[in-house]
């Protein structure tokens, strides 16, 4: 067996590191995948105002700053028993899928497109043959004309003449993974760049009710406090426009993209490359009309695509036997005298990664296991758009569980977030129009309880946010979030399953060990997020400090 080792995986939200066992035939046999930096935000939230946590819980992230925002304030909110304005609910949801939107795009272009895009090989394409080829998966595809394909090839150009690639550095150029033509890899590179302003505007419509972004602070204990955007008939129209431009690059540019590369690596799909054990959970939310919600909540086991669980938060458990706590203290390996990490033995701990369980099994997170739930229990709302790219790249619902299909499943999502999304917008002006302003329902800290418990369940770009507190006398006494990556990236327990992240890298054959596309290119799928933490660090291995750390 030889170990290949990638750390750090960039293109990625924090610090991940990757080991492989492959046998001769360049075959992986077992995966470590390990957090590498220490996260404390749970240690810095106790001691603290209630009413603060979003606030402190909002900067876990620097991308999903909303989605802890809202899942702390929730939180709070659910342990206080308080019941908020439609509007506010409304308001909420108008940022959060604003930034599924962008979180989705960004991911694909710009931290998982080079794993399957040859930048150099894009240099040969013919820019007229380009504009023709990209007419095989839209009617009318983003800026198609051959003139936008020669300014796209002449921006490249000048990468090459300065002696730099620029954003398109260090990738494998070359390797025998990529398989696009020059002039479908010119089209989507031009795409990574024209998304590249996309990415600015999109922000634009997060920030209108989020009052800024990243790290968005309109949302408070009880609402939200983004009232005059809401009633500003301008700051309303900014934001559907905003939308609407968002719509016709995803339609056009990314949703066609993601067919070219499913019907490119066809191959690939069909033979299942980077599909886990088939384990998918989702919590299901956002509510459309009536019970009707936008994502079904459910439990899938072993791809068994014709039993669907219900979701029960009451088998949620979480361990830290191969992480690197011990009870209640922090307990660092040290590496092999090779640099790989200690793995050998069942006890050995090697992530700053909790096992996170749903009845006792390791669950795959994510817009994959939210659009199989969903079409599975026959959701109106996304069905439609799960036929029609199956119908479109001839494939099956189980297709999807793969590196391939787990971004057609996020590119799926984003084409029914920007429908759905007018819808929402819609209602607020209705409300609106029927003199239904209210945003914040009062309540008198004072007398809440001083002692109590909540918790928030949410949806996210990266799949199942859960945030947990406990209040003591009337101060956070105990805070512990799982996010989605957390989940998807578990390490092994003393059970000895791989989560979703190892599961999918079992099985992969590696072309050349030392250009380990392969193993990226799986583990991009997933849109890892290690940056859920608190960090410090020296570079000169002085120790700053020591931290204990109080399990819940």
């Amino acid at each position: 067996m030889k170990k290949i080792v990638i750390d750090p995986i960039t293109r990625i939200e924090g610090h991940l590191r990757a080991e492989v066992e492959v046998d001769e035939s360049g075959v992986v046999r077992e995966a470590y995948v390990s957090g590498q930096l220490f996260r404390g935000i749970e240690t810095i939230l106790k001691g603290r105002d209630p009413r603060d946590a979003g606030l402190l819980a909002g900067r876990i992230c620097g991308v999903c700053t909303n989605s802890h925002f809202r899942g702390a304030v929730s939180a709070v909110e659910d342990a206080y028993s308080l019941e908020l304005p439609k509007n506010a609910d409304i308001i909420r949801d108008l940022i959060a899928m604003a930034l599924f939107i962008q979180d989705h795009v960004v991911h694909f272009y710009h931290l998982h497109m080079l794993d399957y895009v040859d930048v150099t090989s894009a240099l040969s394409a013919d820019a007229k043959q380009t504009s023709k080829e990209a007419h095989k998966y839209h009617k009318r595809p983003y800026r198609n004309s051959h003139t936008h394909y020669e300014e796209s090839l002449e921006k490249l150009q000048k990468f090459v003449k300065a002696g730099r690639l620029g954003p398109f550095s260090n990738g494998y150029w070359g390797h025998s993974e990529y398989k696009l033509t020059p002039e479908q890899n010119l089209i989507l590179i031009s795409h990574y760049l024209e998304a590249l302003k996309f990415q600015t505007n999109i922000s634009k419509a997060v920030a209108i009710f989020g009052g800024k972004t990243p790290h968005p602070q309109s949302i408070v204990v009880g609402g939200v406090s983004s009232v005059a955007d809401m009633l500003n008939p301008q700051r309303l129209n900014d934001y559907i426009f905003l939308i609407k431009e968002a719509k016709d690059f995803v339609d056009r540019a990314y949703l066609p993209d993601m067919k070219l590369l499913s019907i490119a690596y066809r191959d690939e799909i069909k033979a299942g490359i980077g599909r886990a054990n088939g384990n998918f959970l989702c919590s299901g939310g956002y509510e459309f009309e009536g019970d009707m919600k936008l994502f079904c909540g459910g439990v899938i086991y072993g791809h068994n695509f014709d039993e669907i669980e219900e979701f029960d938060e009451g088998k949620i458990t979480e361990e830290v036997d191969r992480a690197w706590y011990d009870g209640d203290e922090v307990c660092y390996t040290d590496l092999n005298e090779d640099g790989t990490l200690k793995t050998a033995k069942n006890e050995d701990k090697y992530s700053w990664i909790k096992a996170p369980r749903y009845d006792g099994k390791t669950m795959e997170s994510g817009p994959l296991a939210r659009v199989l739930v969903s079409y599975l229990k026959s959701n109106p709302l996304i069905n439609p758009f799960v036929d029609e790219f199956l119908k479109d790249t001839d494939l099956e619902l189980l297709d999807l569980s793969t590196t391939v299909g787990r971004n057609a499943a996020r590119a799926i999502e984003t084409s029914y977030v920007c429908e759905y999304i007018f819808k929402l917008a819609s209602r607020l002006i209705q409300n609106i129009k029927y003199y239904d302003t209210d945003t914040w329902v009062k309540y008198e800290f004072e007398k809440l309880p001083k002692q109590t418990k909540g918790r928030a369940f949410l949806e996210v770009p990266r799949g199942l946010l859960s945030h947990f507190v406990s209040i003591d006398d009337a101060k956070i006494k105990n805070y512990s979030v799982i996010a989605p990556t957390t989940w998807n990236a578990t390490p092994k327990n003393h059970d000895g399953k791989r989560g979703a992240y190892e599961e999918a890298l079992v099985g992969l054959k590696i072309q050349d060990p030392s250009k380990p596309l392969e193993v990226l290119k799986v583990l991009h799928s997933f849109d890892p997020c290690l940056a859920c933490a608190v960090h410090v660090i020296d570079a000169n291995g002085v120790e700053l400090s020591r931290y204990k750390i109080n399990m819940l």
